[in-house]
């Protein structure tokens, strides 16, 4: 084992892991919490508890896993062979005999390791928490998450009554405030007014509940007729609780289909056309995604070989272009295979078809090629264009400084 793991795999695995796992940490952190932000506003608008929307956000893991793991993959794989190259390592491991395809083992070791993890992710956990948390939306938006009443506004129930609560304290246990008012059929209206109160269960039947009212007053109100007043020092007032609809079933999207699932409705002879369609569409992303990591560290090392004496971050910048475009293209192709206008798998497998010819192609000139730098005229336009910003950036400076210091003359010499 020691002469198929070295101490320079050691090393070089030392240099991947960490800002692998940063750069995995820090793009699914910041993908959560622009979303958690959004949930907040939801949660808070259909009076839901606040910790559903952890619950959601943790529904949401696996989708953000899908496209941080590739990323942070092939940039750990990228700073780690810049790192090497910057401080002329890199060099020194050439010359005493080890290639990029020696150098690269115990990276791609990691990348079958990954993909077996992005494979369970795609294929399993992602269409289950996708379901669920499509699920919890649409119990929250039914009221069957606990929704609240809100505090200082009317609420309608079942259309026949509106109820407003001033304040609220102890978690909703005090109501302080209350004004309800009840219609029927017969057009009889009740209108009530107590200074507090508070809901409680009702163990005969768990569709009412009890609002309890003290020190208040009733107006009975009818068609034609004298109203009555009355006035009460406790009062039960029974509340019907909105009946909930049913969620649906999973497969209303095919993302919600596990791949077995998948491959069984897109050979299925009684499925629609449309149903097999969009089966195998959904199916070919899924896989295209996960196969199109074991180009990742062709790629990444492609790009983290800046040009000799140089540091130009050209390569960082690239990279994560062509992943995430990559990743929109395979989004686009899904979408168009879907539609019926071309075929799922040349839809999907084309796009990468050609990324893997390009990717080969670059790690072939930086590998294999003397002197060789797949991206060399992108990275002499990038310097030429660094150059000619310093330098404006210094004549801005050199402009400024002198007026400056006519100011400060002018000044003197009044």
């Amino acid at each position: 084992m020691s002469n198929f793991i070295t101490a320079t795999d050691r090393y070089i695995f030392r240099l991947v892991l960490v800002p692998m796992i940063g750069v995995f940490v820090l793009a699914a952190s910041l993908l959560l919490l622009e979303k958690m932000l959004r949930l907040f506003e939801f949660v808070s608008t259909e009076g839901g508890p606040i910790n559903v929307v952890f619950e959601m956000l943790l529904n949401l893991i696996p989708e953000y896993a899908g496209l941080a793991i590739p990323l942070g993959l092939m940039l750990g794989v990228l700073f780690a062979f810049r790192k090497l190259a910057i401080s002329s390592e890199l060099d020194v491991m050439r010359a005493v005999g080890l290639s990029y395809t020696r150098l690269l083992r115990v990276p791609y070791l990691m990348t079958l390791a990954l993909m077996a993890l992005n494979f369970a992710i795609v294929g399993y956990l992602q269409p289950k928490a996708r379901f669920a948390y499509e699920e919890m939306e649409f119990e929250l938006r039914s009221g069957a998450l606990g929704a609240s009443i809100k505090v200082g506004e009317f609420n309608t129930i079942e259309d026949r009554m509106a109820l407003r609560i001033e304040e609220s304290h102890d978690d909703g246990r005090e109501l302080r405030g209350i004004f309800a008012r009840l219609a029927d059929d017969k057009d009889q209206v009740l209108s009530i007014s107590a200074r507090s109160g508070r809901f409680l269960a009702n163990r005969e039947d768990r569709n009412t509940i009890i609002l309890r009212l003290t020190d208040g007053t009733i107006v009975h109100s009818v068609p034609n007729g004298t109203s009555r007043v009355l006035s009460f020092s406790q009062h039960d007032l029974p509340i019907d609780l909105p009946a909930l609809e049913r969620f649906r079933a999973r497969g209303e999207d095919e993302r919600e289909y596990i791949l077995p699932e998948l491959l069984e409705i897109g050979w299925s002879p009684e499925a629609t056309q449309e149903e097999r369609t969009g089966s195998l569409a959904n199916f070919n992303y899924r896989m295209v995604e996960v196969v199109m990591m074991i180009m990742l560290p062709l790629l990444a090392v492609a790009l983290a070989v800046p040009p000799k004496r140089s540091t130009s971050p050209l390569g960082i910048f690239l990279s994560i272009v062509i992943v995430v475009a990559y990743h929109k293209v395979n989004q686009y192709g899904e979408s168009v295979a879907q539609l019926g206008r071309l075929d799922p798998f040349l839809a999907l497998w084309g796009p990468f078809a050609i990324l893997a010819l390009l990717i080969f192609w670059m790690f072939y000139r930086i590998a294999f090629v003397p002197g060789g730098q797949p991206i060399g005229a992108l990275e002499n336009l990038f310097a030429k264009l660094v150059k000619l910003l310093k330098k404006l950036f210094r004549r801005d400076r050199r402009s400024a400084g002198k007026a400056t210091g006519a100011t400060k003359d002018n000044a003197f010499a009044a």
